[in-house]
């Protein structure tokens, strides 16, 4: 009888016995080809957010204006430090330019070391994130004053400025331009990460 009950309760044990080696599927790291893109799209960040600051601090151009009494003639310059847009504009490309290059050689030093690269990119999506939209608030507030100097508004009476100061404007335009990119490339940036984590969940099979 006593052995007919320890028979019994061995056969319902191993009923509910699960194995202990039972492990989810495998998560596969990243691939190389994500850590290079990431590597090439934070140096396009870098470069473009350089190129936005260096064209807009140069944009300093002095010109004769006329005035109702003598001399007739004044000399007025105009430069970015006149807007407070433009200064706005000049100090979040700035820190752009220095996040790019920070965060490039992380990802350079993640594709020589996979196993880093998932943990970095859970941080840099944050940060990617909110730095896409200072960028692309810096870049259309300095867009709307370079289009006031370039149109003027007849409603409040502003006359445009881009026929006096050609030169001033087009380097204002030209670096909204390349802001423009940079913000493009940060987009891609949260894009692909994004991307990339979504690779990392595991696929469960029901």
């Amino acid at each position: 009888m006593a052995s007919t009950d320890t028979a019994s309760h061995s056969e319902a044990g191993k009923l509910v016995e699960t194995p202990s080696d039972v492990r989810g599927p495998a998560v596969t790291a990243p691939s190389r080809s994500f850590a290079a893109a990431d590597v090439l799209l934070r140096f396009l960040l870098f470069a473009s957010a350089v190129a936005a600051v260096v064209v807009m601090v140069t944009s300093k151009q002095t010109e004769l204006i006329p005035i109702p009494i003598p001399p007739f003639l004044i000399p007025r310059p105009a430069k970015f430090t006149h807007s407070p847009a433009f200064i706005y504009f000049v100090a979040a490309l700035s820190v752009a330019g220095f996040y790019g290059a920070i965060t490039t050689l992380i990802s350079l030093f993640a594709l020589c070391n996979p196993a880093s690269y998932p943990r970095l990119l859970s941080h840099f999506v944050i940060f990617d994130v909110l730095l896409l939209g200072i960028v692309a608030a810096a870049t259309g507030t300095a867009g709307g004053v370079a289009y006031i100097g370039l149109k003027g508004n007849s409603h409040v009476q502003w006359r445009k400025i881009c026929d006096i100061y050609g030169e001033f404007c087009r380097h204002v335009g030209a670096s909204i331009a390349v802001s423009l990119f940079g913000s493009v490339v940060l987009a891609l940036l949260v894009l692909l990460s994004i991307y990339s984590l979504s690779k990392r969940i595991p696929k469960h099979s029901y």
